[in-house]
């Protein structure tokens, strides 16, 4: 009876034209979540470069191009695109537990996407220290969402497997990392994985990241390093790594988490009541710090932290201090961009200054041993952390450092910041949309 149900059950799945409409737009919003990726990390790297452009012209000019810009990107963004400030991760991890279908649209749409990918390449334009692999997540989710929305798939594939999917196909193609993009669905964003959806999950990962194989090929996102250390030899640096990481991650997580509560009231006031020219304030103070830096802090942060890897041009060592100070400023005001990006050059700058305290350390090493321990500290995810910085380093010699190290910077980063960042600001997303309800 047992082997009979099953062929019948088989035979139905196999020549179901219901079962194949749904896996052709499945497969197909892998597909498109992919080559979105692709498509937006070309014109975020144009953004990149004509805001440097303009710096060439005078390195005075963000104190009147980033105020205006970062002002213009909140005024949007709340009269147009609501929805699509912030990383894009919180959102998305939010929606996966939102059960009321109008408030989950009010996180994941094609409208949302669309003026995520506007706003983040405007505040680029304008100099804002953020990345778009968080925005990624949040596009891949919308689009695989859209798909849910035209009827060939159950409340749970639409609730679940394509929300969790499209968000680690983002991520996937976002860095060029297939094995990363499996890690941050179990890790971060489901925080469990179950069997049901793993499949979904894995095929959308794939399907994405061939797509952005097929368009851009295969590359290293912040370059390569041949220095390496082994535990044994270099446990001294694993360890100041580690714990400087999850120091630094922890403050810069804390003080995200809990801006409100330490910035003085009237600027909390002013920032509520005034949110574009709080906006505009906040582009001031970017572009002030952008200029003491050497205008090294604008942007993704990634030509900075190539450099630092690669050793193939000095940064300042202040770099990892102000890029951290300007990326708080200019997630503060809420404008769409993630902090991926500039988390992982971060790390490299405290990692270089690292290697400027051991005088025999492998400075590319260092710089490695940073990005992990400062992104694990920060998003409190060590294993995505590592796999992600071996991933786009292409340095598998440093697996068990980069384990070590990230593990050492989680636990420090919980006693900083008990709350790990992206769980909490999706809370108070969950906690508004119920209350929509």
């Amino acid at each position: 009876m047992m082997p009979n149900r099953l062929y019948r059950r088989s035979k139905y799945v196999w020549f179901s034209l219901r079962h194949w409409k749904r896996r052709l737009i499945f497969w197909g919003g892998a597909i498109a979540v992919g080559s979105v990726a692709v498509l937006f990390a070309v014109v975020t790297a144009y953004a990149n470069e004509v805001f440097h452009r303009l710096l060439d012209v005078s390195q005075f000019l963000p104190l009147l191009v980033s105020p205006l810009g970062l002002g213009l990107v909140v005024f949007l963004t709340r009269k147009y695109f609501p929805g699509s400030q912030g990383s894009g991760i919180p959102q998305t991890i939010a929606a996966l537990k939102i059960s009321d279908p109008d408030a989950r649209q009010s996180v994941l749409s094609l409208r949302i996407a669309t003026g995520k990918m506007f706003m983040t390449l405007l505040a680029l334009f304008s100099g804002a220290s953020a990345g778009r692999e968080g925005p990624t997540v949040q596009i891949g989710a919308s689009i695989m969402h859209a798909l849910g929305r035209l009827g060939f798939f159950s409340r749970v594939d639409a609730e679940r497997s394509l929300i969790l999917a499209g968000g680690a196909a983002g991520v996937a193609a976002a860095f060029n990392t297939p094995l990363a993009g499996i890690v941050f669905a179990i890790e971060e964003m489901s925080r469990s994985f179950e069997e049901r959806t793993s499949g979904a999950v894995l095929t959308a990962i794939i399907l994405a990241g061939m797509a952005s194989l097929a368009m851009i090929g295969n590359y290293t996102y912040f370059g390569h390093t041949n220095d390496s250390v082994s535990f044994t030899q270099g446990w001294m640096y694993v360890i100041a790594c580690g714990i400087t990481g999850g120091i630094m991650g922890g403050i810069f997580s804390m003080t995200l988490i809990n801006a409100n509560r330490m910035l003085p009231e009237k600027v909390v006031t002013f920032m509520r009541e005034k949110p574009v020219r709080f906006a505009a304030a906040c582009g001031f103070v970017l572009a002030v710090i952008g200029i003491l830096s050497g205008s090294a802090t604008y942007g993704t942060g990634y030509t900075e932290a190539k450099h630092i890897l690669e050793g193939t041009e000095n940064v300042s060592q202040d770099y990892g201090i102000l890029k951290m100070l300007a990326t708080i400023v200019s997630y503060l005001r809420g404008i769409p961009g993630g902090i991926f990006a500039p988390s992982l050059a971060i790390g490299a700058g405290f990692g270089s200054n690292l290697a400027s305290l051991f005088s025999d350390a492998p400075a590319g090493a260092l710089a490695t041993l940073g990005m992990v321990a400062y992104f694990s500290g920060v998003v409190q995810a060590p294993i995505t952390a590592f796999v992600i910085v071996m991933e786009m380093t292409d340095n598998h010699t440093m697996t068990i450092p980069f384990m070590t190290a990230s593990v050492i910077a989680y636990a420090v980063s919980r006693i900083v910041c008990p709350s790990p960042l992206y769980k909490t600001m999706a809370e108070s997303f969950l906690a508004k949309a119920r209350k929509e309800e």
